[in-house]
C-alpha cells in the first residue's frame, strides 16, 4: 500500500495507465486530507475532449486556488480525471500547452498557506514544466495496478480487501477471502464493489463467511480460470461444472483457445498441490498454519534444497498460492493428485489432436479427477497414509 505523502507538501499528482488504481489512490488521499468535509473544498472534473473545455477547466482551477479558505481551515482542491496532461488531444494543443506552462509558474510562486491541490490523471508528459514543478514543490505517485500476469497480485488483492474490511469494522474467513480474490480477479474497482455488496449482505453480522462470498459475488472474466482451479482444489464438482459452463457461454466462438487456457490453469493448480503436499510431508510446513506463519517458514528454507527447474520448485510459487494449494491438497491423496496429472496430460492431447468438443472433454476430465467428494474423516485418513 502506498505510503502517505509528506505532510507539508501542498500539491500531489497521482497519475498512471491503470485508471482504477489512480482513482482509488486519489480518493484515498482526498479522504485522508479531510476533503469534502467542509465548505470551500472544490472538485473539478478534468475529463474533457476539446481544447475549449480544457482551457475552461484550467481557468476554473485558477479561480478555485485564488478563492480564500475559511478562517482556520485548509481548503482542498481536487482536479480529478484530468485528460489533457499527456501528449494526446487536447493536451497537444499549443493553447493548452501554454496554459499548462502558466499554471506551472503559478503553482511555483503560489502561497500555499491553507490550500492543498490534488490532481489525478492518466498519462502525463514528464517533459512539461507542470510535471517538473509538482515534482519540486510537491509529491508525485504512479500507483501500479494488479496484472493477471503478475506473481504477487493475489496477495496484494487479499491484503487490500482485508484492510478495507477492517477499516469498515468487518472480518473475513481465510477461505472466504481466497474465494473472493480468485472470483473477482485483479480488478481493484470490481473488488471494491464486491466488498460493498458483501458488507450490505451480511449486516448486521460482522464476519464474512465462505457461503456469503459464494452467494453474492460475481465472477470476473479474467478470474474464471482461477475460479475453476479453485473449485477443483475444493473438490467441488458442482461448482467446477458451473464455472466451466460460465466460461463456455462467455467464450462462444473461441472455445478451442479457452479450453487450453482452462486446462493449463488446472495443470498449474494440481502441480501446486503436489509441491505443497511434499513440503508438508517433509515437515517444513503444516496445513493449519496461518498465512503469515506459513510464509515465514518458506522464507527460512534454503533455496539449494530444491530443483532449479521452476516447475518442480515449490519456492518458485508465490506463498499465497502455495498456502491455498496446501489446504486444498488435503482434499486429495497423493496418488489421486499424481493420477490427476496423468488425466490432464491425456486431456491436453485430446484437445490438441482431436475434433471433440473442448467443453465435453473438460467436463469428463473434472468428473474423473474430482469424482465423489470424500467425507472429512475419510480424507483425513487418506492424507495421513499418503
Amino acid at each position: 500500500m502506498p505510503s502517505a505523502p509528506p505532510a507539508d507538501v501542498p500539491v500531489v499528482l497521482v497519475c498512471g495507465d491503470d485508471e482504477a488504481a489512480v482513482k482509488e489512490r486519489a480518493r484515498e488521499l482526498f479522504a485522508r486530507w479531510g476533503g469534502g468535509q467542509q465548505l470551500g473544498d472544490e472538485i473539478l472534473d478534468g475529463a474533457v475532449g476539446t481544447v475549449a473545455d480544457a482551457l475552461a477547466v484550467l481557468e476554473r482551477l485558477e479561480e478555485a486556488l485564488q478563492t480564500l479558505p475559511l478562517p482556520g481551515a485548509t481548503k482542498i482542491v481536487w482536479l480529478r480525471n484530468c485528460s489533457f496532461l499527456g501528449g494526446e488531444r487536447p493536451g497537444d494543443s499549443p493553447a493548452v500547452t501554454e496554459a499548462l506552462s502558466r499554471l506551472a509558474e503559478q503553482l511555483r510562486r503560489f502561497d500555499w498557506r491553507g490550500v492543498r491541490l490534488l490532481i489525478s490523471a492518466g498519462k502525463v508528459d514528464r517533459r512539461r514544466s507542470l510535471y517538473k514543478v509538482i515534482a519540486y514543490i510537491g509529491h508525485i505517485e504512479t500507483p501500479a495496478g494488479w496484472s493477471p500476469d503478475g506473481r504477487d497480485w493475489p496477495e496484494q488483492a487479499a491484503l487490500w480487501a482485508r484492510t478495507r474490511l477492517r477499516q469498515a469494522g468487518f472480518d473475513i474467513e481465510e477461505d472466504a477471502l481466497t474465494r473472493l480474490v480468485t472470483s473477482v480477479g485483479p480488478s481493484p474497482a470490481l473488488l471494491r464493489s464486491e466488498l460493498e455488496k458483501l458488507q450490505l449482505f451480511v449486516a448486521p453480522r460482522k464476519r464474512i463467511q465462505l457461503d456469503d462470498v459464494a452467494t453474492i459475488c460475481v465472477h470476473n472474466r479474467t478470474a474464471q480460470a482461477f475460479a475453476l482451479a479453485d473449485a477443483l482444489g475444493a473438490r467441488d464438482l458442482n461448482r467446477a461444472l458451473h464455472c466451466l459452463d460460465d466460461e463456455r457461454r462467455s467464450t462462444a466462438g473461441e472455445r478451442d483457445r479457452a479450453g487450453l487456457g482452462l486446462l493449463y490453469g488446472l495443470v498449474t493448480k494440481v502441480r501446486a498441490m503436489l509441491l505443497a503436499r511434499e513440503l508438508a510431508a517433509q515437515g517444513w510446513v503444516h496445513p493449519r498454519l496461518e498465512y503469515h506463519a506459513f510464509k515465514s517458514r518458506l522464507e527460512k528454507l534454503p533455496p539449494d534444497l530444491f530443483p532449479s527447474d521452476r516447475r518442480l520448485n515449490p519456492l518458485a510459487l508465490h506463498p499465497f498460492v502455495s498456502h491455498k494449494a496446501l489446504r486444498d491438497a488435503q482434499n486429495y491423496s497423493r496418488s489421486e493428485l499424481v493420477r490427476a496429472m496423468k488425466e490432464l496430460l491425456e486431456c491436453n492431447r485430446a484437445l490438441v489432436g482431436s475434433r471433440l468438443d473442448p467443453t465435453l472433454l473438460l467436463q469428463q476430465l473434472l468428473v474423473r479427477i474430482i469424482g465423489r467428494k470424500r467425507p472429512a474423516a475419510e480424507a483425513h485418513r487418506t492424507t495421513d497414509r499418503s
